[in-house]
């Protein structure tokens, strides 16, 4: 049974304040963008074609009278196109204005006119297209929540408590922007200064056109070109041999035993893509600390509208969960941020005034204060601490996806002080169909549904009952077959090494990680479970199953025989299942067969043949990868 919210005193709660009920809170998430608009799928589409793009598009060819070299201009285009997805991401109107500049790049680049025959050039202004509408499409969905917020609150309106006046934001993303500012001007002072220290040399060296007689690989793969000129052969380091056919003519500067191509005269590669990263690092915590601080700033210029509601901590993020008023179950949470508490320095300073008066009074208090204090450390590092309490919470601004807002309410039932959070991220809605990764119930995420609610889910018979690799685990062992080839192949191509001593252990992790997910089976008879793993099946008896639970995407049946646990790990991906808005397979595996063991009422009444007991995929996997190996050993 759920405890009652920690209350809220009356004095702190604004005149007339509103309740925010459980029909209007569904109304407010009803207004959630759809799923086509989740930023995911906009950031994977700008990716891919981005790099779909930069893969196949063909590059300008190095000359002596346009060399490669730094490329200034270029490297803020591509500042603001690895800026983009993040931006779809954290903040989606810098994004239009970040998708709006790589539009122009791309057609300055003459994208456009290579997108009517190139599928890898039209992916981008389809992507880009795409991104826009859902931008679009979840602002514009942003202020109908905010209008429903609105009219749920009513007319009251109140400014913020005087802790927050003083809450600001943005100070350590500014410091970490200029740290990353620093290094983006040392990594382009680096740059410039192997450009001038190339362009003072070859001031005093000599111009010579040579003729291009070899192109080699050395033993690291580096593309070697031979060049005859003035009677001597030079070899040349290059990115684009394509560049610089047999026979053809290039220009070379030679200064002594120094010599360099003209249309590749100097890499400062290394340096640019420092520039690269540390700049787009310094304009995103830039464009986050304005952010945190306009929109801090706006939310203490004006009264806000206030509602009254329940709050939770998440027990595992430390996210702050928002419940309607009149769901003290917590069993639908309707949005969440993370906060940091706000203090009224001015009432600290005077505190502290009166604190000095009676410090030594306070000695023996203090010291058990600090004893509860390390008795919640210590159960918080063992996982023993209880999970968070549900509060009562007045909370300040109206509330859409995006918004900034502040909340006051008590930390828990012992402390009698009401504290006052201001969120630190942007609220983001509990979306419908998609799991919550905070608390719904006062519980810990982990914490296992009950025989009874199980039970209820289960379709009842006497037959047997059997859980196998669904879809997605299957994809996930695809992927992973891919990568085991893809790794036999690399590792014989480079011919006998030290590294085909590590080559069986990898193997075996491998191929028992494919055979898992590939086919891994549980099914269940009237005296036990058949399951199937990668390379063996085993019989555990109901009376010997000591626990089943779910763990790090493996399924982990607990037994007292002492011949250890029974683990079927990989058997898929929680994660992606969760973030695709779906129950994970394993997971509810686990819990019906938990029910099964501890309701014998539950189990099958058949005993299952042979043919139902699953067969394991790890020795076939075995003889697949030696007659791969064989074979690109033969492709050789």
């Amino acid at each position: 049974m759920n405890s009652p919210p920690v209350p809220l005193p009356a004095e702190h709660i604004p005149p007339d304040t509103a309740d925010w009920r459980t029909p209007d809170a569904e109304r407010w998430l009803a207004a959630v963008p759809a799923r086509w608009a989740y930023p995911l799928w906009a950031v994977v589409a700008l990716v891919v074609s981005m790099v779909w793009y930069i893969a196949e598009s063909p590059l300008a060819p190095c000359t002596s009278a346009e060399p490669c070299g730094t490329d200034w201009s270029g490297l803020g285009m591509m500042v603001v196109l690895v800026l983009t997805p993040y931006w779809v991401w954290r903040q989606p109107r810098l994004a239009l204005a970040g998708l709006a500049a790589g539009l122009v790049g791309f057609a300055e680049d003459g994208g456009f006119t290579e997108s009517f025959g190139e599928p890898y050039a039209l992916a981008y202004p389809v992507a880009a297209a795409f991104t826009t509408a859902g931008i679009v499409h979840r602002l514009t969905l942003a202020g109908r929540q905010r209008a429903l917020a609105l009219e749920a609150a009513g007319p009251v309106a109140q400014p913020l408590p005087a802790a927050a006046l003083t809450f600001r934001r943005g100070r350590f993303s500014f410091a970490l922007a200029a740290l990353m500012l620093a290094v983006a001007g040392f990594g382009s002072w680096q740059a410039q200064q192997v450009a001038d220290a190339y362009e003072e040399r070859a001031a005093g060296a000599t111009h010579l056109s040579g003729l291009v007689v070899a192109q080699e690989q050395d033993d690291d793969g580096i593309d070697i070109l031979k060049v005859e000129a003035d009677e001597r052969t030079h070899r040349f380091e290059t990115d684009f041999p394509e560049s610089f056919p047999l026979d053809s003519q290039v220009d070379i500067v030679v200064d002594g035993d120094w010599a360099v191509l003209a249309a590749e005269p100097y890499d400062a590669f290394g340096w640019e893509l420092l520039v690269l990263g540390a700049a787009a690092a310094a304009l995103a915590f830039f464009a986050n600390g304005v952010d945190g601080r306009t929109r801090s700033a706006r939310l203490r210029r004006r009264t806000l509208p206030v509602l009254r509601v329940l709050v939770r901590e998440g027990h595992e993020d430390g996210r702050t969960w928002v419940f309607a008023a009149d769901d003290p179950g917590a069993l639908r949470p309707i949005l969440h941020f993370h906060s940091l508490l706000a203090t009224d320095e001015d009432a600290d300073e005077e505190e502290g005034k009166q604190g000095k008066e009676s410090e030594q009074g306070n000695e023996s208090d203090d010291g058990e204060a600090d004893a509860v204090h390390l008795t919640r450390i210590r159960q918080i590092l063992t996982g023993d601490d209880p999970p968070p309490p549900l509060r009562e919470a007045v909370l300040y601004g109206a509330p859409y996806a995006g918004a900034e807002v502040a909340l006051a309410a008590r930390a828990d039932v012992d402390e009698p002080e009401v504290l006052v959070e201001c969120s630190v991220t942007a609220v983001k809605p509990a979306v419908p169909g998609r799991p919550a990764r905070g608390p719904k119930s006062g519980q810990r995420k982990s914490e296992r549904r009950s025989v009874e609610e199980v039970a209820a889910t289960m379709k009842p018979g006497p037959g047997l009952r059997v859980w196998k690799a669904h879809g997605l685990a299957r994809a996930v062992g695809l992927c992973l077959l891919v990568v085991q080839g893809g790794g036999i192949w690399a590792t014989v191509d480079d011919g006998p090494s030290w590294v085909w001593l590590c080559l069986p252990v990898a193997l075996s992790w491998m191929i028992s990680a494919v055979a898992t997910t590939l086919t891994w089976r549980i099914t269940a008879d009237r005296d036990g479970l058949w399951v199937t793993g990668a390379w063996r099946v085993r019989r555990v008896e109901w009376d010997a199953i000591t626990a089943v639970r779910h763990h790090e995407d493996g399924i982990r049946i607990g037994t007292g025989t002492g011949h250890g646990n029974v683990d079927l790990a990989p058997t898929g991906w929680a994660w992606l299942e969760r973030r695709l808005g779906r129950e994970p397979y394993a997971v509810r595996t686990a819990d019906e067969v938990r029910a099964l063991h501890l309701d014998p009422e539950l189990r099958p009444a058949e005993e299952a043949p042979t043919s139902r007991q699953g067969m394991p995929a790890g020795p076939p996997l075995v003889a697949l990868s030696v007659l791969w190996g064989a074979a690109v050993l033969l492709l050789l």
